[in-house]
């Protein structure tokens, strides 16, 4: 889009497993504007770990959205994330482009742990280089959808009136809004460290790895918000609504002191019983994340290690969530604004404020439909 300061604008729909939500953003000549948005929730069981089982429900939950929100064009931008989603960087021999499309139906399949015919195939070319013994070789970031999958989310966004742009990985949106496109974002990023970005929802966290600007890693892993929240639930019998209200207001203890606060009306025999289950879950949970890091450091040649963590999502709003981890992974762990790169409009800073964690994704989407 080279008209950058005329009212270009693009929308990113999030399809989450509990809530959908749309962010529409205009390039103005100042910058990005969040000029519409809005979050519906889905019923239960319509989008389980991240694929959506009830096309007619998301529909109409889509549906919903665009009533309930001040977004009114027809054309989004989308993203998919679960375990039908590969994402791999791999090495071939240099060719040209045209060369390439022809050639990665070929080559993908040694990559992927699905069929090609029943996926589809993306790419983008990373870069290229020499080795040791002068061959000329690119690095691919290859991304593999399941076709099924792919085809109920088209469905859902047809159904309820859109007209779809574009499909991406989630996870990709997740690092363009905390990050940006660009390559050396963060201005003291020493070549053998990268940026750790794990973004947990209520049914799935996506662990990505950023290395010089680009998502080159992600994994998904089903140990989430709604994880913590039913231990909870199950160790005090209780509701998943009311373990979700008992989990936001007590979270974890301090990781240094091992003390909480009481909060006001709330049984002080019950804070240790929370804090004793939302403990055993994060130390699975940082078990997880961990593993994926670890795997990704063998993987690569230059990165030696991973040493600051965006944390973003409704998920990371647990409190003292990030000490655990900071202490759990031996690196610093921050908060990721999702904002940061985007005003927001005067009339939309309360909705957006209540949602700041769990905008991530339709933000990032927005902004990648502008950049296309």
């Amino acid at each position: 889009m080279s008209s950058f300061g005329s009212s270009s604008m693009a929308i990113g729909l999030d399809i989450g497993t509990d809530h959908v939500r749309v962010a529409q953003i205009k390039a103005t000549g100042a910058g990005f504007v969040l000029s519409g948005y809005g979050s519906v929730e889905v019923p239960l069981g319509s989008v389980v770990e991240g694929e959506i089982v009830d096309v007619e429900a998301v529909s109409a939950a889509i549906k919903e959205l665009w009533r309930r929100s001040s977004v009114r064009g027809k054309d989004v931008s989308t993203g998919v994330s679960n375990q039908k989603v590969i994402v791999r960087l791999i090495d071939l021999p240099f060719m040209e482009r045209a060369e390439l499309e022809g050639a990665i139906q070929y080559q993908a399949q040694d990559y992927i742990p699905m069929a090609v015919e029943d996926s589809i195939l993306d790419f983008q070319i990373i870069g290229d280089y020499m080795t040791p013994a002068d061959e000329h070789m690119m690095e691919v970031l290859l991304v593999a959808a399941h076709r099924d999958m792919i085809g109920r989310t088209v469905d859902s966004v047809e159904g309820a009136g859109l007209r779809l742009n574009q499909i991406d990985v989630s996870s990709f949106a997740i690092v363009r809004a905390l990050m940006g496109g660009g390559m050396g974002v963060l201005p003291d990023e020493d070549e053998s460290a990268a940026t750790g970005v794990i973004h947990i929802s209520s049914g799935l966290t996506n662990i990505t790895v950023v290395e010089r600007g680009i998502a080159r890693f992600n994994r998904i892993s089903s140990l989430a918000g709604n994880q913590f929240t039913q231990a909870i639930a199950n160790v005090l019998n209780l509701t998943f609504d009311e373990a979700e209200d008992l989990k936001i207001r007590i979270g974890l203890p301090d990781v240094e002191s091992g003390t909480g606060e009481v909060p006001p009306d709330v049984d002080a025999e019950i804070v240790p019983v929370v804090h004793e289950s939302l403990e055993r879950e994060v130390n699975k949970f940082i078990a997880e994340v961990r593993r994926s890091l670890d795997y990704y450091l063998t993987q690569t040649a230059q990165v030696r290690t991973i040493q600051r963590i965006l944390l973003t999502g409704s998920g990371a709003q647990l409190r003292n969530l990030a000490g655990y981890l900071e202490k759990g992974l031996q690196a610093q762990v921050l908060v990721g604004d999702p904002l940061s790169r985007v005003q927001v409009a005067g009339n939309l800073q309360q909705v957006v404020e209540a949602d700041r964690m769990g905008c991530v994704t339709a933000i990032g989407l927005a902004l990648g439909g502008l950049e296309e």
